[in-house]
């Protein structure tokens, strides 16, 4: 409760004081999209916790701790953003926030990958493979779109030297 309270304090100084946003506390963390947070419910599953936050941004990665033995939730997790602007929100707004009786403890962190674990967007798997599908699809449009252009363009300067 304490860390919550100096976090609230800290951005009230600075909204008070005018602090412009590369003079703020959280400048310190702008080489990480990583989020903390403690205080979750244990029947949260990543999905739930990829809703709550995800009205601050998108969420690309996330790390929820579970107990290796029966594989519940140990109530804290690490989250990514795709954009590092979303933390501060996160951060600012949802730290303290009450979520099935329980407080939430959000922080900036820099996270470091275990060596077991995989690197990626696993948000996407995590909550269905229809954005990777879409993204793919759309890739594979645009590289028929590109295909296309090209033969035309080849089509149009063969054309011209007859």
């Amino acid at each position: 409760m304490n860390t919550i309270r100096q976090i609230q304090a800290l951005n009230k100084r600075e909204l008070e004081n005018a602090v412009p946003p590369a003079a703020s506390w959280h400048a310190d963390y702008r080489d990480t999209a990583y989020i903390s947070i403690g205080g979750l419910p244990f029947d949260l599953s990543e999905g739930d916790i990829v809703t709550i936050f995800s009205q601050y941004g998108k969420p690309v990665d996330i790390r929820l701790a579970r107990d290796k033995e029966t594989g519940k939730s140990r109530g804290f997790a690490w989250l990514k953003y795709e954009d590092q602007r979303s933390t501060d929100l996160a951060v600012d707004n949802l730290g303290g926030a009450t979520v099935l009786g329980r407080m939430l403890r959000v922080d900036h962190a820099r996270y470091k990958r275990r060596d077991d674990e995989e690197e990626g967007d696993n948000v996407a798997r995590l909550m269905g493979d229809a954005e990777i599908s879409d993204r793919e699809e759309q890739g594979r449009d645009s590289n028929r779109h590109d295909r296309k252009r090209v033969s035309r363009g080849m089509n149009e300067k063969s054309a011209d030297r007859c």
